[in-house]
């Protein structure tokens, strides 16, 4: 079974690297635009990411429990959906936002059911539920958009803390991660999800209990992807079925780039903030250069390809370190 890495050898491996490549970022896209470093367009930056970096807090956990949750776009589109059908039809807004976790909790649910107790890969299960969840976000509201929210609320969307540029949902991110920080790196609960992942069959001997801890993750994904629904459609003032597609790639590619193994048990939640924002800035740059979409969407499948590919190359060269450091002590007299 694998150990969680210590912090300081994070530093200075992977995590090390991703935060060296954001600073070099800023510095490429502020020789590539001079209004790029400006307070208004890093707000704008860090509002265009805060959904992505919102779900790839949960997704860490999920990943580094060896599992995956593809559903979360989808997942996005559905609870936007319910929001605009229980506003348009009058519901108090407290009790429409209510609804709308509810419902981003049960979809979450009947994930981590359809994994734990059935048994079946959540590969598999979240192919067939993003196809779900976002037929019923059509079927809620079809091809029509719910706009008309009251200012106050479109507010916590798209406003800003006052007498600052930062936007008021990258407070409520940077809170959540730190919560989530302390949850995976300083909790007993943090450390079985490092041992699930790294080896499952050992954690059930150890005696955890790993059906309940994946539910509970599952549950919590669905969770989060609903509230950063709310988000979604309170800084768009729209609420739509196709609300988030395709976001599932970019939060899978920001949680695999910032070092979290595909196959579970390793990871870190500093780099996975690291990969949001380097991700974030490279886009917002290629924007302000005029880059076409094209080039945009290329440069997301190879960040998408790096993100996989990366990691485990890193990996294996510090693998081979660790074992010709090993050799020569053996050898050693």
């Amino acid at each position: 079974m694998s150990v969680p890495q210590k912090p300081a050898r994070s530093l200075l491996g992977w995590e090390a690297a991703i935060l060296g490549l954001v600073v070099v970022a800023l510095l490429i896209g502020s020789r590539l635009h001079e209004a790029f470093l400006t307070g208004p367009n890093l707000s704008n930056l860090s509002s265009n990411l805060v959904e992505i970096a919102l779900i790839a807090l949960t997704m860490t956990l999920v990943v580094v429990a060896a599992e995956i949750d593809l559903s979360v776009a989808s997942t996005v589109g559905m609870c936007s959906a319910l929001l605009g059908v229980l506003w348009a039809a009058h519901a108090p807004m407290p009790l429409a936002l209510l609804a709308t976790l509810a419902l981003g909790a049960l979809a979450g649910l009947f994930n981590g059911l359809l994994v734990t107790r059935l048994g079946l890969p959540s590969l598999a299960v979240t192919i067939g539920t993003l196809a779900l969840y976002r037929g019923l976000a059509y079927a809620l509201l079809g091809d029509r958009a719910v706009a008309d929210f009251p200012p106050f609320w479109t507010n916590l969307g798209f406003g800003l803390v006052p007498g600052t540029q930062i936007p008021i949902p990258i407070v409520a991110f940077a809170v959540l991660a730190v919560i989530t920080a302390v949850v995976l790196h300083a909790t007993p609960f943090g450390r079985s999800l490092y041992a699930i992942g790294a080896n499952e069959l050992a954690a059930r001997f150890a005696g955890l209990r790993v059906e309940r801890t994946k539910l509970l993750l599952f549950v919590l994904s669905g969770l989060m992807s609903a509230f950063a629904a709310v988000v979604y459609t309170f800084r768009f003032s729209s609420a739509r079925a196709d609300n988030a597609v395709g976001l599932e790639l970019a939060v899978i590619a920001a949680v695999l780039l910032g070092g979290v193994s595909i196959f579970g048990g390793r990871g870190s939640v500093i780099g996975v903030i690291g990969a949001v924002f380097l991700i974030g800035i490279i886009q917002n740059a290629l924007t302000l250069a005029d880059v076409p979409n094209e080039i945009l969407t290329i440069v997301t499948g190879l960040l998408l390809i790096l993100s996989v590919l990366g990691p485990n190359l890193a990996a294996r060269v510090r693998t081979s370190r660790e074992r010709r450091v090993a050799r020569s002590k053996g050898g050693a007299p």
